[in-house]
């Protein structure tokens, strides 16, 4: 296991980055390494992004270590979506099979956690993300079938989507944790329209199944001096709360969102209008 860490930047900050620094400071790019597990600690809200791909042989981890804690999950819990082949997860003992596309919530307390991939040929990509909680809940597998589906977008404007909510109050309750996946309609490539600030949370994003040559421009910063981030397939990248998100694929793609903060309001969000981008 490998844990990298991330210090976070304000908005007057980023105004003199040049691209190399705005990428180090916000983009996960090798979270998805065969045969390992990839964490990064971001002191934005204190989340750990992770990556593991389990081949031939099982991915076990759940020290605290790293983070001062006698197991990772001491006082965390933490969300698992499966972006490649089925696979299994083991929480001291109980076993989990994940297929493509279902999520793992872990509740606080877990200890001992074990990945495995059902063909190592076609290995499960286990993508995490953990928050501190302050509530026990019970582990529970979300499969694609139990999520809630929103149905979003406008096929004029290029942003016809479709958005799952797994972990979210509606579907499988967590502390602080939110967590879905978006997928664009054919044609379409806008994500996240219009664009919008939640001061009160923060997000990550995993975008995936793009093809190798695809990218995403991943707009960010504030709405009045934009950045923009170029994302490949299986990178991440963090959203503070005071940065807008939304982005563009010359290809077709989609993406895991996570979120964490003060609340677990949905729609707690404020928008921007395009005309007050810069």
């Amino acid at each position: 296991m490998t844990m990298k860490t991330l210090y976070g930047a304000g908005p007057s900050d980023i105004r003199t980055y040049d691209t190399a620094r705005l990428r180090a400071e916000f983009l996960m790019d090798d979270l998805f390494q065969d045969g390992a597990l990839r964490f990064t600690y971001t002191h934005v809200d204190r989340l750990i992004v992770g990556g593991a791909v389990p081949t031939d042989q099982p991915i076990r981890f759940g020290s605290g270590e790293e983070i001062g804690t006698a197991f990772l999950l001491s006082a965390r819990e933490m969300g698992i979506a499966n972006l490649g082949g089925a696979g299994t997860i083991s929480i001291d003992g109980e076993t989990f099979a994940l297929a493509n596309r279902d999520v793992l919530y872990i509740g606080r307390g877990a200890r001992d956690i074990v990945a495995e991939s059902a063909n190592p040929a076609a290995p499960a990509r286990l993508y995490m993300n953990s928050v501190p909680a302050g509530a026990d809940l019970p582990h529970r597998l979300i499969t694609a079938a139990q999520s809630k589906l929103l149905s979003l977008g406008d096929a004029q404007r290029a942003n016809v989507r479709q958005l799952r909510m797994y972990i979210h109050p509606e579907v499988a309750p967590s502390c602080l944790l939110l967590m879905g996946i978006t997928d664009l309609a054919p044609g379409s490539v806008w994500n996240t329209m219009p664009p919008h600030v939640h001061e009160r949370r923060m997000e990550a994003y995993c975008y995936f199944d793009l093809a190798p040559q695809d990218r995403i421009i991943h707009l960010m910063g504030r709405p009045e001096e934009t950045r923009h981030l170029v994302v490949a397939n299986l990178e991440a990248l963090i959203s503070p709360a005071w940065s807008i998100h939304m982005g563009a694929g010359t290809g077709p793609y989609a993406f895991v969102w996570g979120m964490t903060g003060e609340n677990q309001e949905y729609t707690d969000v404020t928008p921007v209008a395009l005309a007050d981008l810069k």
